[in-house]
Parts: structure tokens; C-alpha cells; sequence
């Protein structure tokens, strides 16, 4: 499987590695140049990712980038962008919907899209979808669309991603399949 990862943070980068290690090919996007050329020389940055780990993935199964375009052959994409809070003490989407315009543009028919930022519940469908049915494909039809939110405390060893249950849902019953199939 390919899968495409939308921001290789704290979130993103565990992610793209354990997908890697489990022999999926990863594309991770990045929209900082810097980490981008950083994560591709095979250092992370990343508290939980050690450069060790990353760095025996980088250039066979996992390939940094800024161009979006590198995820137009992914099966599946995850978008994992930081939603800081911002003054109404709401997440910032920003991050989100230039990602989800970024992304509509290179959508394909068939591609799954996980929504992994911690948000409010609504925002895949009511934030996301439209931005990504931009692309002139219709969510939960022509592609699956589901939210999965992040499930990482940074720093701690007893649970990881490789142990920690993930929440699914998805817009239709084959968008929660097909993420659930993902994970």
C-alpha cells in the first residue's frame, strides 16, 4: 500500500515510520522546506522517531517532500496538521484547510482521506469535505472520507502507536471500512 501523510510533526513522522516499518511505501508532505530536507537526510527531530529508525526507512519506503503532487498515487492519505488553539479557545483549522485545498488539487477517485488533526466533531464533514470535493469528486462516493483523531502522548514508552486503540468513523459505511482496513 502507498500511503500519503500530510505533515511530518509530531503526529505525522510516528505515523509515517510505523507505516514503513510495517512495508507500506510512505509520502510525507510537508509544507516546511527545512523539515522536509531534514527528515530526507534521515534526521527527525521527533522525540518518539530517533534518526536510527528514520534513517533506515528514508529513500527506500519513506520519501519526504513539499510537493503535493507526490500524493496523486497514494492509496490512502492521512492529514495530520497541527489545529492550535486560538483565541475563542477554538482550534485553528488554517492548517487544515490549506491542506485540504493542497490535496484536492492532486485528489484522485478511490483515495482514502483521514482527517487525524484533533478538531471538533463536525469537521471532517462540515470543514473538510466540501474543500476537498473541490476536486470535483464527491466524498463518500467517489472517495472514502473518514476522521480518525490522534491518539500520541510524546515521550511516553508504555503506550505508542503500536499499542494504543484507534478511534474510527468515517462518512459512509465503506469510507469506515476502508479506514479501519488502513490501520
Amino acid at each position: 500500500m502507498k500511503v500519503g501523510i500530510i505533515g511530518l510533526g509530531y503526529i505525522g513522522l510516528p505515523l509515517a515510520v510505523a507505516f514503513a516499518e510495517a512495508g507500506d511505501e510512505v509520502i510525507g508532505i510537508d509544507v516546511d522546506q527545512r523539515r522536509a530536507d531534514r527528515i530526507a537526510s534521515g534526521h527527525s527531530g521527533v522525540e518518539d522517531v530517533s534518526d536510527e529508525r528514520l534513517a533506515a526507512l528514508v529513500g527506500d519506503r519513506l520519501h519526504a517532500s513539499t510537493d503535493y503532487a507526490a500524493l496523486a498515487d497514494c492509496d490512502a492519505v492521512l492529514i495530520c496538521v497541527p489545529t492550535p488553539l486560538a483565541n475563542q479557545r477554538e482550534p485553528d483549522l488554517s492548517y487544515v484547510v490549506d491542506a485540504g485545498r493542497s490535496l484536492a488539487r492532486v485528489l484522485r477517485a478511490g483515495q482514502l482521506v483521514v482527517l487525524e488533526s484533533t478538531t471538533y466533531p463536525g469537521t471532517t464533514r462540515d470543514r473538510l469535505r466540501p474543500i476537498l470535493e473541490e476536486s470535483g469528486l464527491a466524498a463518500g462516493r467517489d472517495f472514502p472520507l473518514a476522521f480518525s483523531p490522534e491518539r500520541i502522548d510524546p515521550g511516553r514508552t508504555d503506550y505508542t502507536i503500536r499499542n494504543t486503540p484507534k478511534v474510527v468513523g468515517g462518512l459512509s459505511e465503506e469510507s469506515t471500512e476502508r479506514a479501519v482496513e488502513l490501520y
